[in-house]
């Protein structure tokens, strides 16, 4: 018995990017976004709309939901998102889109720049004249402390297993005393920052650090006020020696943004 394949769906969607208020020409001139297409603009209710055109064999329904399984696609994809949403950061304002937000055409795209444009044009006024920066913290291993070395003394098997107690504790403890050191660190960034996010801490694999990481937090700091958080974090440095702090960025605000919302690209 035989099985008829399903149809290859053809055309194209439409990628969405990000929103801003206005593109500056140069800004998308040679620069390409999803499938390798030209990132283009499209207004709509005072807004304007950064796309590119997505082939629906590979971004339609059944595509993505196969390909977002795919680890190796969903970073050229992630990658080719983020190339465009950068790129508007660096010249201006953008509310980043969610990755493969997808919608049917142009037309589905200038229908959410109206029927949002309130809440898009708020989030544009909160994010203007503000970067966000990271700050991850990793745990600093420190020295066996001396009661685990007097924990050796004695008969070997008594011995062996007292230091083997002394380790597991020192573990736990130091592990404790950098969640403790975590909380205070990132305290003390949201206070300043105009927002923060914590979020949760990356897997080694992933972080490729050879430590754990213990804060992974995101903070939206007006650009006037840079150095100073620059100075707040080596400051924290010195205060928690437990603790590694890496700062990132700066990154395009996606972590303070509810981006335009995805409409499926076979809607």
């Amino acid at each position: 018995m035989s099985t008829t394949a399903e149809p290859v769906p053809t055309g194209t969607g439409v990628w969405l990017h990000g929103v801003t208020a206005e593109v500056v020409p140069a800004t998308l001139a040679g620069l390409t976004g999803i499938a390798g297409t030209p990132a283009r603009a499209v207004p709509g209710a005072g807004l304007v709309a950064v796309v590119s055109d997505a082939p629906l064999a590979e971004y339609g329904e059944e595509a993505l939901r196969r390909n977002l399984e795919d680890l190796g696609w969903l970073e050229r994809a992630a990658r080719a998102h983020h190339a465009v949403v950068d790129a508007l950061s660096r010249s201006g304002t953008v509310v980043p889109a969610r990755l493969a937000t997808v919608h049917r055409d142009d037309d589905r795209v200038t229908r959410v720049l109206r029927e949002r444009r309130d809440e898009l044009a708020g989030t544009l006024a909160r994010l203007t004249g503000r970067e966000e920066w990271g700050v991850k913290g990793y745990l600093v291993p420190g020295a066996p402390p001396r009661a685990e070395e007097r924990a050796g003394e004695g008969g070997s098997g008594a011995a062996y297993l007292r230091r083997r107690r002394a380790q597991l504790t020192a573990r736990e403890e130091g592990q404790r005393l950098a969640a403790e050191a975590a909380a205070a660190v990132h305290a003390a960034l949201a206070g300043y920052a105009a927002a923060a996010r914590r979020h949760a801490p990356q897997d080694r694999r992933l972080s490729g650090a050879p430590t754990a990481m213990v804060l992974n937090g995101a903070y939206l700091v007006d650009r006037d006020r840079l150095d100073g958080f620059a100075v707040l974090v080596r400051e924290l440095t010195g205060r928690h020696p437990e603790l590694r702090l890496e700062p990132t960025g700066p990154w395009p605000p996606y972590s303070f943004v509810a981006g335009p919302e995805a409409e499926p690209a076979w809607a």
